[in-house]
């Protein structure tokens, strides 16, 4: 069955690092995405990547500061967030999609997106 599991949060301080990774199983998916929720907010996206050509897409508050990249080989999706902001604390979730919508608007759309992780949880202070 289709198994997306985060790892890799955890405290930081404003100005540091983390990596997250995002392990997949049980499917071949097209899209991946990284989204996060802060307490009372929408989920929203962060960063996407395009199995297939490589391409991507970030939130324009995160653009300059994170990477997302993936390891066809090990199946494995990760964010690394240098930089961080306290602002970046939030829950972060692994998202991928069966059809290639890493292209705005749907790369950001959490209705497009059929496998979820359980959640990481970031805190920048």
């Amino acid at each position: 069955h289709v198994q997306l599991v985060e790892s890799g949060g955890g405290s930081a301080l404003a100005g540091g690092s983390v990596r997250l990774s995002c392990a997949a199983s049980g499917y071949t998916f097209k899209t991946y995405s990284w989204f996060r929720q802060a307490p009372g907010q929408e989920r929203e996206g962060v960063a996407a990547i395009d199995t297939g050509d490589g391409s991507t897409y970030y939130l324009n508050s995160v653009e300059v500061r994170f990477t997302i990249s993936r390891d066809n080989a090990k199946s494995t999706l990760y964010l690394q967030m240098d930089s961080l902001k306290p602002e970046d604390t939030a829950m972060y979730y692994c998202a991928a999609a069966a059809r290639r919508w890493c292209r705005d608007p749907y790369w950001r759309d959490v209705t497009y997106f059929g496998g979820w992780g359980q959640g990481t949880q970031v805190t920048v202070s």
